[in-house]
């Protein structure tokens, strides 16, 4: 049986579990960003957290805030670990917690209920791509949503129509789909909304 705020993947059995980001998970998030250039260029996952107002440019004080949030927990993500080594996440929280995404004024005009979580930022390492971890951080963000009492939860994946396209950070709408996502509306030219309903565990 998993323990509270870890969840088996089963992806590749005893490899993957996933684990709530918190003080204690922290060292092993940083591990992952500070890989990756700090994630797109040292935003440390803090783009949907804060306002266009209150960036920080420097990658040192993006890890600061960041820091600082997991530490009051006001910052979640579900870790996706690979023989103890983060891989991949994906962030969520609630719209105060996630207030900034984009095309956020035809969201807001075109809005007929607000979520009770949103699913921001999905990355995968760059040495772990193309072997389904995106998935596996969905399905764990939401074992850790329902842990949490459950909830409607939006995401707002790119809807290409099969185009490549070199950014993804919101995953694809096939992703949103193959995790149990319905479509509810376009948002901007190339993402869209999408919502699932979680039970309480």
């Amino acid at each position: 049986m998993d323990t509270p705020g870890t969840v088996t993947a089963g992806v590749e059995p005893g490899a993957l579990t996933v684990v709530a980001l918190g003080p204690a998970t922290w060292d092993a998030f940083a591990d992952l960003a500070e890989r990756n250039n700090g994630v797109f260029g040292g935003c440390w996952c803090m783009w949907f957290q804060t306002f266009y107002a209150e960036k920080r440019r420097a990658e040192e004080d993006n890890r600061t805030q960041k820091r600082r949030l997991v530490d009051e927990g006001r910052a979640h993500a579900a870790l996706v670990l690979q023989d103890g080594e983060a891989v991949a996440w994906c962030e969520y929280g609630t719209p105060a917690e996630l207030p900034n995404i984009y095309h956020r004024k035809q969201y807001e005009a075109e809005l007929d209920v607000l979520p009770d979580y949103r699913l921001t930022c999905i990355f995968v390492d760059r040495r772990h791509r193309h072997h389904g971890l995106s998935a596996v951080a969905v399905r764990g963000a939401l074992r850790l949503i329902a842990d949490a009492g459950g909830g409607m939860v939006e995401g707002y994946p790119h809807d290409t129509g099969g185009a490549r396209q070199a950014v993804l950070y919101n995953g694809t709408r096939r992703l949103f789909e193959a995790t149990g996502f319905e479509y509810v509306r376009p948002k901007g030219s190339k993402n869209c909304v999408m919502r699932t309903v979680v039970a309480p565990a």
